[in-house]
């Protein structure tokens, strides 16, 4: 099973209780398992990880680099404002899909403009815990079709 990071950002061990109208119902364990289950499902062993702390984030995007892990990132309100955060998305050796269980394109102005985005593979927002889903799955196709590529004679 290939190793994926899931990276969750500040306040979203908060979920279930933080916004209930914005983020849902479901609290941070049902978000773990769902990861887990669907990573499962997709030949990933996904390792879920939260934290409120930026420096922590920081580390975790520079290990998964140092051993080439995919990751999903939902960078929380880090996602408006955090250079270090974009510096260390821009130093990637895999795949990685900015996450977000709302759309901030929909909400505050503030939460329009995503410094991170320009750094990640892709970015799916909007989706609730689905978001998970599909960035799992995005990242599946990308390191079935890398493994696919590497195969190959030239």
């Amino acid at each position: 099973m290939n190793p994926v990071l899931v990276l969750n950002g500040p306040n979203l061990s908060r979920l279930g209780v933080r916004e209930p109208d914005v983020y849902g119902t479901a609290d941070h364990e049902a978000l773990v398992a769902l990861c887990r289950d669907t990573g499962r499902r997709l030949g990933l062993d996904v390792d879920v990880r939260q934290t409120d702390d930026e420096a922590e984030l920081v580390r975790w995007l520079h290990e998964a680099a140092d051993a080439s892990t995919p990751v999903v990132l939902n960078p929380a309100a880090f996602t408006h404002y955090s250079y270090a955060l974009r510096d260390a998305i821009a130093m990637r050796t895999a795949p990685l899909i900015e996450v977000h269980i709302s759309n901030p394109a929909a909400r505050e102005e503030f939460r329009h403009t995503s410094v991170v985005a320009g750094a990640a593979t892709g970015t799916i927002a909007g989706f609730g815990l689905r978001s998970y889903q599909l960035a799992l799955r995005a990242v599946a196709e990308l390191v079935s079709e890398n493994e696919d590529s590497a195969g190959q004679t030239r």
